[in-house]
């Protein structure tokens, strides 16, 4: 039995959660924050690689939120072979596997950057997306520290290469390495209590150092009542890691002598004290500043990822949500040196380290800042349609401009002038070009400038003597067209 039209089924036209619709705007804020990014990187000697947006679940191991339930934090199906492919988490699982996969090719170490979109089952939030972009960077096969200085040397030169001077965002950098030798000199060596110090650490810039003393001890009832349960370390052994989180100076050399005194001796600790010494000369030599680049001993990042150093991306700007209230947006990158990644293929151990921008949050983080990175999409220039009989010359004329490099179309609907006149402005359109059957018998082209009329509209006060030599609508002879149009949109 059909369905009548009253029946028909019509889904509800919606973005799935976590998701987003991009228009011309977002993507060229994005087209232009990749490309400033990638420019950083090409200039520092790294090549550009794409793996698939499919990786075998098995390929991502521990890393994987929950092997046991293959899409539980990633998007995963079965293939025809009954092995579970996972859309990839991120893109620093897919360059160990292919760093595996083609070791004894690849010059050593190998140095390359990605770009392209990630995906995660997680619940989102604000500035926090389940398709979103990254923008990596890593080296893979040096063990030198001024391997992990080189990534937070283009991590600073990205931001600045997006337009965040000294001061607006900075990266702060810290070593797994000297928190582990402090709890090994002060005798905590279970796993769980290790993890539960990391955990407690993580949370020094939301809690405060109070509130990170009970999660270091028996634990702490936030505001709803509800109770978590702490690393139950002692009191001696809790404040000797608060006297390191706290530990940050304003210049480097300060924050290391100070670390160097809280940590109070261990071989780890001292290894990883040496490695942030070399990072500070490195970064030195490279020309990036404490304002750039500091030390932060309350940093973390992935608990049971990375090896030694860890650095991350802050924006300092002031932040605020969809209703105008003050908000902490917290990192807009971060990254670390990760030992064990490539041996999960190999059984070798080999050395890494990289970052990654997102790059979606990047943009997320700016608008929340007021610097609204999603400027205006200019759009083409529009050749009104009169006539049927003469889209010919319509056609020609739109050709003409494209040949010049300059954007145009040719208006086709069905709408009469006034229309198409609103269509051009709601496309931001620099100009109209306007041929009716007088200007085409006359060989001539009548062209609105558009710009102006919206600057004038929005009551723009300044530059007025260029304006005023700036007609708003001109009839000039036909082969003038692309030189008049040209000076328009070069001026907007």
């Amino acid at each position: 039995m059909r369905r009548s039209m009253s029946e028909t089924f019509r889904p509800i036209a919606r973005t799935p959660r976590g998701f987003a619709d991009k228009r011309a705007a977002d993507l060229r804020a994005e087209r232009r924050i990749i490309e400033a990014i990638a420019e950083v990187y090409e200039r520092c000697g790294f090549e550009r690689l794409d793996t698939g947006a499919f990786e075998y679940a098995d390929a991502l191991g521990k890393f994987l939120p929950d092997s046991d339930r293959p899409n539980e934090g990633v998007f995963a199906l079965q293939d025809d072979d009954e092995q579970w492919m996972a859309l990839r988490y991120d893109l620093t699982a897919p360059l160990a596997r292919f760093s595996a996969q083609h070791w004894e090719t690849l010059p050593k170490p190998f140095r390359r950057y990605a770009v392209g979109p990630v995906w995660r089952n997680e619940k989102p939030g604000p500035g926090r997306f389940r398709e979103f972009i990254q923008c990596d960077a890593d080296t893979v096969g040096s063990a030198r520290p001024e391997a992990d200085a080189e990534m937070i040397a283009m991590m600073s030169q990205g931001l600045e290469a997006i337009g965040l001077q000294p001061g607006q965002a900075v990266v702060k950098i810290n070593n797994r390495k000297l928190l582990n030798g402090l709890l090994s000199a002060a005798g905590v060596e279970d796993a769980g209590q290790r993890l539960a110090v990391l955990r407690a650490v993580d949370k020094l810039d939301r809690l405060g150092p109070d509130g990170v003393r009970h999660l270091l001890g028996e634990g702490r009832k936030d505001e709803s009542g509800a109770f978590t349960v702490g690393a139950r370390i002692s009191a001696s052994a809790a404040e000797r890691v608060l006297a390191f989180v706290t530990a940050g100076q304003p210049d480097r050399a300060g924050t290391l002598s100070s670390i160097a005194e809280a940590i109070g001796g261990s071989a780890e600790g001292d290894e990883g004290l040496e490695e942030l010494a070399k990072i500070d000369a490195a970064l030195t030599s490279l020309g990036v500043g404490a304002d750039r680049a500091s030390f932060d001993p309350s940093i973390v990042r992935g608990l049971e990822y990375y090896t030694g150093a860890v650095f991350e991306a802050e924006l300092l700007l002031d932040t605020t949500d969809e209703r105008g209230q003050p908000m902490r947006f917290g990192s807009v990158g971060g990254g670390g040196r990760y030992d064990d990644l490539v041996a999960r293929f190999t059984g070798e151990r080999t050395p890494a380290t990289g970052f990654s921008f997102g790059v979606s949050r990047l943009i997320a983080a700016l608008r929340a800042a007021g610097r609204d990175s999603a400027e205006k999409a200019r759009g083409p220039v529009v050749v009104i349609a009169f006539d049927q009989a003469a889209m010919a010359h319509y056609f020609a004329a739109a050709g003409e401009l494209r040949a010049a490099g300059i954007a145009a179309e040719v208006y086709l609907g069905t709408s009469g002038m006034k229309a198409q006149m609103k269509y051009a402005d709601r496309r931001l359109s620099p100009a109209a070009v306007i041929m009716g059957g007088d200007e085409i018998a006359a060989g001539q082209v009548t062209i609105k400038d558009l710009d102006l009329g919206r600057e004038l509209a929005a009551g723009v006060t300044d530059n007025q003597a260029w304006r005023a030599e700036r007609p708003g609508q001109v009839t000039v002879s036909r082969d003038e067209l692309v030189s008049v149009v040209r000076r328009i949109v070069d001026a907007g």
